[in-house]
């Protein structure tokens, strides 16, 4: 398993989301963006989902419709399942750029797609 938060950790989630099937009439961009916490590097991805599949891209995505940022310790128990992404969030933690409505309006569509990403934690 690659460790966490590194390109080769957003290279094994690329690798799970080959071959996963987004249900029909979701297109949805969703990044995250993990910095440190003395604002140094920074770790970027993107989730695509459309055109009934899923895709993981490094980098910034210019035409993500949600952002999260976090810094890489909210990230890491966040990831853990430590820390809820809502606590994170209510604790100021976690913040949300762009709009949050494109993904809640597509909540029951990601809830259908599942654990895309098991093998990547495994």
């Amino acid at each position: 398993m690659a460790e966490p938060l590194t390109s080769a950790w957003v290279s094994a989630l690329a690798a799970a989301a080959q071959g996963a099937t987004a249900p029909e009439g979701i297109e949805l961009v969703v990044q995250q963006v993990v910095v440190d916490a003395d604002g140094g590097e920074e770790l970027a991805y993107a989730v695509r989902i459309g055109g009934g599949t899923v895709a993981v891209t490094e980098g910034r995505a210019g035409d993500a419709d949600v952002t999260f940022t976090q810094d890489r310790d909210t990230a890491a128990a966040i990831a853990a399942g430590e820390l809820s992404a809502q606590a994170a969030f209510l604790a100021g933690r976690l913040r949300v750029g762009g709009d949050l409505r494109a993904a809640l309006a597509n909540a029951r569509e990601l809830a259908a797609l599942g654990d895309v990403f098991a093998s990547a934690r495994a």
